[in-house]
């Protein structure tokens, strides 16, 4: 595989993960956000299984009871956050939850200085003072027109953050992502229904009704998009894949535009593209630098 074949791969999982906002929003006309949650991972989980079956037997070695407690909290991470972000959706618009997602960009490197203890590079502070005057723009020019969802939003970024860096330190450690994607899969299917049970009605109906989303979300926001992510990796930088990655934002919002009839305001493009340089800038100028210092010559 070429690096441009890649690249267009990812360009593909953004593109399924920018949908994806359009299939949790028509979901809820007929069905609870938290009863979607359940669902869709419990479909998602059915999907990863036969992959983790497949790791399994390469393993050379069980999964230890210590990196299984990280795959749990893993997975409880992402249910608090999926669970925040699709109730969000009820008083926010797809447009606005694609781009206030992608704020776990700027999020990640400061959670991971207050929990693993590890300084950012200088551009994340920046890249936060941008994110923020985007948010200001994409609400109207006034705080006062960011909604609940909104701001449920915003806290699903920092609690994506918090299961990236979950990610990061269980998946490594353990040397089986698989395992851990099966993991917080079926407890997020697990939590939904358990809590949807108890907090939403449920019929029939509503699950017909909202099923093209269900399989939507189950098998391609969380099963595809993801294997998409994993095999194209291997064959582009890291830089590039964020770029291409964090096209589901500006997806999200074609889509609300093109198929639910939403609007933007000039402001709201400006700031659109303002939190849109902000995550470039976290994930590129570190890189640009380093290569700006590799290619220096030496000293005699």
């Amino acid at each position: 595989m070429t690096r441009v074949q890649a690249n267009l791969l990812l360009l593909l999982a953004g593109a399924i993960w920018g949908a994806g906002f359009i299939a949790q929003s028509t979901a809820m006309q007929t069905l609870g956000p938290i009863w979607f949650i359940g669902l869709r991972f419990a479909v998602a989980t059915l999907v990863a299984l036969p992959f983790a079956r497949w790791e399994q037997m390469r393993a050379e070695t069980p999964v230890s009871r210590r990196d299984m407690a990280g795959f749990v909290l893993t997975g409880l991470a992402l249910f608090a956050a999926a669970s925040s972000q699709q109730v969000g959706l009820l008083t926010t618009t797809v447009t606005n939850s694609g781009f206030l997602t992608g704020l776990y960009v700027v999020f990640t490197p400061i959670l991971t200085v207050l929990i693993l203890r590890r300084r950012p590079h200088w551009v994340i502070w920046p890249a936060a003072v941008m994110a923020s005057v985007g948010i200001f723009l994409l609400s109207g020019g006034t705080l006062a027109a960011l909604t609940v969802g909104d701001m449920l939003t915003i806290l699903c970024a920092v609690l994506w953050s918090v299961q990236m860096i979950c990610v990061g330190v269980y998946a490594g450690r353990s040397g089986r992502p698989l395992a851990l994607s099966l993991v917080q899969f079926a407890i997020c299917g697990a939590l939904g229904c358990a809590v949807g049970a108890l907090f939403e009605p449920i019929s029939l109906a509503a699950i017909t009704g909202a099923l093209p989303e269900i399989l939507y979300a189950g098998l391609f926001s969380s099963g595809l998009a993801f294997i998409v992510q994993n095999i194209a990796q291997r064959y582009t930088t890291a830089p590039q894949a964020a770029i291409f990655l964090s096209s589901e934002a500006l997806f999200a919002a074609l889509f609300g535009v093109l198929l639910l009839g939403e609007t933007i305001s000039t402001a709201g493009y400006i700031g659109c593209g303002i939190i849109f340089l902000a995550m470039l800038a976290v994930e590129l100028v570190p890189e640009l630098l380093r290569d700006r210092r590799r290619d220096m010559p030496a000293e005699v």
